[in-house]
């Protein structure tokens, strides 16, 4: 049976530690499935200092835009699986389909509703962290506002399909669902 956390929160609020805590809770071994690309050293940096903090109760994958077939694959070989982040994954969609110039939106879309689908069928429990980005000002330049678009329309799309929602505001979870 699936049970599917979504945690939300602006940069740097605190949400992938309280992320990580709740993992915790179903016990270990972990799954850590990480989006990030580590493209320059200052993302190597970052990713390093986010291993050392988990530990070796978790077992990271890699996969920045085949979401639903990494957790498909490892359905069943964790005692839950954390997604850190959605919003990494979908700038890379979003990177990716670029060059389309066409259809951007409508094959996130599709992505994303693979990915609902995949959780839904999920039996070990997956928590999904993403930015809050559309409480800032609004973008000057079209690719950032479709980027804060995408990113509004599928946290929303996840949060409904979660079973658990909490935001992260400085450091302090709150559960909204």
């Amino acid at each position: 049976m699936s049970h599917t956390i979504f945690v939300t929160g602006g940069a740097r609020s605190g949400k992938s530690i309280f992320a990580e805590k709740r993992a915790l809770e179903f016990g270990t071994q972990l799954g850590y499935l990480a989006t990030s690309q580590a493209l320059d050293d200052e993302m190597d940096e970052r990713v390093r200092r986010h291993r050392e903090r988990r530990g070796l109760e978790w077992s990271t994958i890699e996969e920045p835009i085949h979401l639903s077939q990494a957790l498909a694959r490892c359905d069943g070989q964790y005692q839950a699986i954390l997604v850190d982040c959605v919003t990494l994954w979908l700038s890379n969609l979003l990177f990716k389909y670029e060059d389309a110039a066409e259809n951007i939106e409508e094959r996130i879309q599709e992505d994303l509703h693979r990915l609902k689908t995949t959780l839904q069928g999920m039996e070990t429990p997956v928590i999904l962290v993403s930015n809050e980005v559309g409480m800032g000002i609004v973008p000057d330049n079209k690719l950032a506002r479709m980027f804060r678009d995408i990113a509004g329309t599928a946290n929303q799309a996840l949060a409904l399909a979660s079973d658990e929602v909490h935001v992260v505001i400085s450091g302090i979870p709150l559960k909204l669902k």
